[in-house]
């Protein structure tokens, strides 16, 4: 075999490889939420989020791409989201809202609703959950990271 021959053979193999990889990064054609190095931890009982204190309740804080929201779906977890909306995530004012009475975060600029007890996708053109962050917590102290 020639050595111009196998040339051609690594270039092809290399980008059957890359393929892959490159294909990985979208979803339903959207692009994903991109990673942002997320790492803090929370005393609940601090007056700055007393609302977690209770199931149900939520807050917003800073981190993440677009901000975060921390939502208390039982006594033992708290879940955290991205508020980066995962239909064109890229676009301005994807930014998720907390719909009022309701577990459910909204983008009424593209129309997605997602439950805030997994960020899974309740309405939307798009299949694609919310973001979200891994979290311990023992009663008191919450802590969120990636």
């Amino acid at each position: 075999m020639n050595l111009k021959r196998l040339g051609k053979y690594t270039i092809l193999l290399f980008l059957l490889l890359l393929l892959p990889v490159w294909h990985g990064c979208k979803k339903d054609g959207q692009e994903r939420v991109p990673n942002i190095y997320v790492n803090f931890t929370i005393d609940i009982t601090s007056g700055l989020y007393s609302e977690l204190q209770m199931i149900g309740g939520w807050v917003y804080v800073t981190g993440g791409w677009r901000g975060i929201v921390l939502y208390r779906n039982s006594m033992e977890e708290i879940v955290a989201l991205d508020r980066t909306s995962t239909y064109k995530p890229e676009s301005m004012g994807t930014q998720v809202v907390v719909e009022p009475g309701a577990p459910i975060a909204a983008d009424t600029i593209n129309g997605m609703r997602y439950l805030l007890m997994d960020g899974s996708v309740l309405e939307g053109p798009v299949n694609i959950p919310l973001k979200r962050y891994g979290t311990t917590f023992d009663g008191i102290i919450l802590h969120v990271y990636n």
